[in-house]
């Protein structure tokens, strides 16, 4: 990995924690947590307990009062231990962000901090069966009652769907079939008529919980609405750029790791009397991969502090999304080929790498979504 400028000292203070922590409350049970299906509640408590949660959200709510770089790190620890387990991006990312930003001093006050210490573990809700990447076609529907909303309909594909405690609900209220009828909602998850389905039987990812939710007559009050009614499409179209950085700072940090395996790998395995990486066509796609990857931590370093300072694009992010999210799948790829049959087995880190890769490319907005977006910049 090429020599970073994007972090100060206190970010690389924070990492050597992070690094430590993982060392001892992560690694060693990512596989009894790919066998589950979810990460243990007990390691969200003792990320709360080590200042890994809401590292950007103020101190007065329970965060860390830091910036999104201290967040940024998290993603990439994550990544570079080899697991998809721990949904930051979507529990520090985006749904604290989204009850920050657009939630009442009492909606707040109440989740904000169990969501730091670890209490609560959040979920956002958007994808629907008839909807994916088209968030104005939401059908889930919210009525007006008296001192609040009745939201019937269904979501799918929610991360940490199983375990969540809170969560941010897109729904549509009145009969306009436009995006001015969205808004958006929190609820806590053990509320009568909010229904937990299956738990999906991912290809990949399987550590991260992901599921079908189910909503029959659940009430809302007033002001569990985040900011204002017909609002809700406006705010995510604001919340996705950092959505999608979450994302492209995870499959930057996961192709690096895949080399690195890679790497360690065709050094010591022997083919035809000698070391693998002694092939010319290894060390070729090896080399290709490194200036690959020198130019994503680059380009990614550059996005981070753009969106530090407030002035990262919807393109600029829809650009990183599609990038990294890409190269992963190539580097990873590659480099399982690199292993040969044994890429294929299940025991090899690399085979679980390949496997999680490849939603990387559709969550988040699919990559023919990202340049469909970028397109209209040109």
């Amino acid at each position: 990995m090429p020599k970073r400028t994007l972090y100060s000292e206190d970010h690389d203070l924070f990492r050597e924690s992070v690094k430590k922590m993982y060392a001892k409350e992560l690694v060693p049970f990512v596989e009894e947590w790919e066998t589950k299906g979810l990460v243990s509640r007990e390691f969200w408590k003792a990320c709360g307990d080590n200042g890994m949660l809401l590292p950007d959200i103020p101190e007065a709510y329970g965060g860390g009062g830091l910036d999104f770089k201290f967040n940024a790190i998290l993603l990439e620890e994550t990544a570079l231990a080899g697991t998809t387990g721990p949904a930051f991006g979507v529990h520090n990312d985006i749904v604290a962000h989204y009850i920050h930003n657009y939630g009442s001093e009492t909606v707040k006050s109440h989740w904000l901090p169990k969501m730091a210490s670890g209490e609560a573990i959040g979920a956002i809700c958007m994808s629907e069966p008839s909807t994916g990447s088209d968030l104005k076609a939401v059908r889930t529907k919210s009525t007006p009652v008296d001192g609040g909303f009745i939201l019937n309909g269904s979501k799918t594909f929610i991360t940490n769907g199983i375990n969540a405690d809170v969560a941010v609900i897109a729904a549509r209220v009145g009969d306009d079939s436009g995006a001015k009828a969205i808004s958006l909602f929190v609820v806590a998850c053990n509320e009568k008529g909010f229904i937990k389905g299956n738990k999906l039987n991912k290809v990949g990812n399987r550590s991260s919980d992901t599921a079908e939710l189910f909503f029959e007559d659940l009430f809302v009050p007033t002001e569990n609405m985040l900011g204002e009614q017909g609002s809700g499409f406006i705010y995510m179209m604001k919340e996705l750029p950092q959505e999608r950085m979450s994302i492209a700072i995870s499959c930057q940090a996961a192709a690096q790791h895949a080399y690195d395996l890679a790497v360690d790998y065709v050094k010591e395995r022997k083919a035809f009397g000698k070391a693998v990486i002694d092939f010319q066509n290894t060390r070729f796609v090896l080399a290709d991969m490194k200036a690959k990857l020198q130019v994503g931590w680059a380009h990614l370093d550059a996005c981070i502090q753009a969106l530090v300072d407030k002035e990262l694009t919807t393109t600029e992010a829809a650009s990183a999304k599609l990038w990294h999210s890409e190269l992963r799948c190539e580097v990873v790829d590659n480099c399982l080929q690199m292993f040969g049959g044994y890429g294929y087995i299940e025991e090899y880190e690399i085979a679980r790498l390949w496997r999680d890769a490849r939603v990387m490319r559709i969550y988040g907005g699919t990559s023919e979504i990202m340049k469909d977006l970028i397109s209209r910049s040109i």
